[in-house]
């Protein structure tokens, strides 16, 4: 018989269950099935493979974890989880690290490859758990689809009415063997808990992005015994309603961006005043009547054809706010399109709506918005004249008229409170959860402290150093000791001043 040599699944087994071995609180809490398979407590794990696009694969470990989906009725029906485990590169302590996607929509599973970097260092003696939030992903996932595929954040600008008609037939479809009303941030808490208590590990570092900060501070207070620490990264405070600050967020956040410009002599001389140009391109986009214009899709290459038109400006000037890098090249895209060159705004435009449609759940994103936020909306005259206005209430409002909810947990608003370790990281320019957002909550906490990354965006937990010091910090369960003067070295990508990028 010829010698089997052990595969690159078998040594990743072999190393995590010696890692388990060395934080498991009883011998037969942790190690390999007859099957070859991975345990943790009442969880078996199968080797598996983390992708996106965009991002390289990730090995790990795999599992399907059932729980109800009314928690309130747990001998009802039960929906499955799906959960990845990523191993300890050595012997593992018995906390390990949660990662919590955003959206609300947002798959961690799928999420977890683009940020895995950020995560390295902390992976040296903690696993890292992925759960995908109920409602996403590989977890009973509510997507909201057309029979052509076409989806909430399709290429056509939607009113409130048509949004309300895709709402309910979405509604529909789903409600055939889903209970709408529990797919919320307090049913994916639970399912939290749930799954901690299954593993048999005592207690959860928890790692919130964006959405998932609020996931992270609901856990923390309903759960404050199991959390030993929690990472906030891109800041949404327990008082924030999801969608109403949006529009005012992303005004400000485009007057730091086109200040740069302004300050930059070569941006300026070469492109011109991004807030002038803006001001033009929008009135002849919202005049309409302009001709189609043909471009190519930048990801699959194909010919395109479409009207330019508003929501293609609003998408990408949205969109691209979120990163430094893309949005320095702004004033380019806003001066192509003031020269009646609409293929570059219209091309990126579709990616990014492609993107956002792939990623988000959109029936599990009105479950949270519509039981959390859609009563504390309201249109707001000051927003009238903003690049979003009021369109983004008025389609929240629209659809969740016709979304099943339960009611808001009580105290849903509060704000964590209390001794837990807290880490809260910003980005300087985050045009969604800026700065402000992470003061918000550090205020309620003495063991918080908040760092803000110089030049960034949002989500910055991968940016320079701070995977480094977000490892520290889960280390030693304190964030005042950690020495951040190395984020002082980060700084944002300076503006275009042509096709050729900056000025050297």
């Amino acid at each position: 018989m010829r010698k089997r040599h052990p595969s690159g699944a078998d040594l990743l087994a072999l190393g995590l269950a010696a890692a388990l071995a060395g934080c498991a609180p009883a011998p037969d809490d942790a190690g390999i099935t007859p099957e070859g398979h991975l345990r943790l407590g009442d969880i078996e794990f199968a080797p598996c493979s983390l992708s996106t696009v965009g991002a390289t694969a990730v090995e790990a470990q795999c599992a399907a974890f059932a729980v109800p989906e009314d928690h309130a009725a747990p001998d009802g029906r039960r929906i499955e989880l799906a959960i990845a485990l990523l191993p300890a590169r050595a012997q593992a302590e018995p906390d390990p690290v949660v990662m919590i996607a955003g959206g609300p929509g947002q798959s961690a599973l799928e999420s977890y490859p683009q940020v895995a970097q950020a995560f390295s260092d902390v992976r040296r003696n903690r696993h890292v758990l992925l759960v995908d939030a109920r409602g996403t992903g590989g977890s009973h996932p509510l997507r909201c689809e057309e029979e052509d595929g076409a989806n909430a954040f399709g290429p056509d600008e939607a009113s409130p009415e048509a949004m309300r008609a895709f709402t309910e037939r979405c509604r529909d479809a789903l409600s055939e063997d889903t209970d709408l009303r529990h797919y919320a941030t307090m049913d994916h808490v639970r399912d939290l808990e749930l799954v901690r208590q299954a593993l048999r590990v005592p207690q959860l570092n928890l790692v919130g992005i964006s959405y998932g900060t609020r996931v992270a501070q609901q856990y923390a207070k309903v759960f404050r015994e199991p959390t030993r620490t929690v990472v906030l990264d891109g800041v949404a405070p327990n008082s924030m309603v999801l969608g109403q600050e949006h529009a005012r967020n992303l005004e400000r956040a485009l007057d730091v961006q086109f200040e740069r410009c302004r300050a930059e002599p070569a941006c300026v001389e070469h492109l011109g005043d991004p807030s002038r140009q803006l001001s033009a391109v929008r009135a002849r986009l919202e005049a309409g009547e302009l001709e189609p214009v043909q471009y190519r899709h930048p990801v699959s290459g194909e010919w395109l054809e479409d009207r330019p038109a508003f929501f293609h400006l609003a998408t990408l000037l949205r969109m691209f706010s979120y990163q430094p890098a893309a949005a320095a090249t702004l004033p380019l895209l806003l001066h192509e399109a003031s020269e009646d060159r609409y293929a570059p705004m219209m091309a990126q435009s579709r990616m990014l709506m492609d993107s956002v449609g792939g990623q988000i759940a959109h029936g599990m994103q009105l479950s949270v918005i519509c039981t959390e936020d859609v009563a504390d909306m309201a249109p707001d005259p000051d927003d009238a004249g903003s690049l979003l206005g009021n369109s983004m209430v008025e389609l929240f409002q629209a659809q969740c008229a016709a979304w099943p909810t339960a009611p808001r947990a009580e105290g849903f608003r509060d704000p964590l409170t209390g001794d837990v370790p807290v880490l809260a990281i910003s980005g300087e320019y985050d045009p969604v959860t800026p700065a402000r957002y992470g003061e918000e909550v550090i205020r309620h906490l003495p063991r918080g402290r908040h760092l803000v990354a110089p030049g960034q965006g949002h989500n910055v937990i991968g940016a320079g150093c701070m995977p480094k010091l977000f490892a520290q910090f889960v280390e030693r369960a304190d964030a005042e000791g950690i020495d951040a003067r190395c984020l002082d070295r980060l700084a944002a990508a300076p503006p275009f001043a042509g096709n050729y990028g900056w000025e050297p």
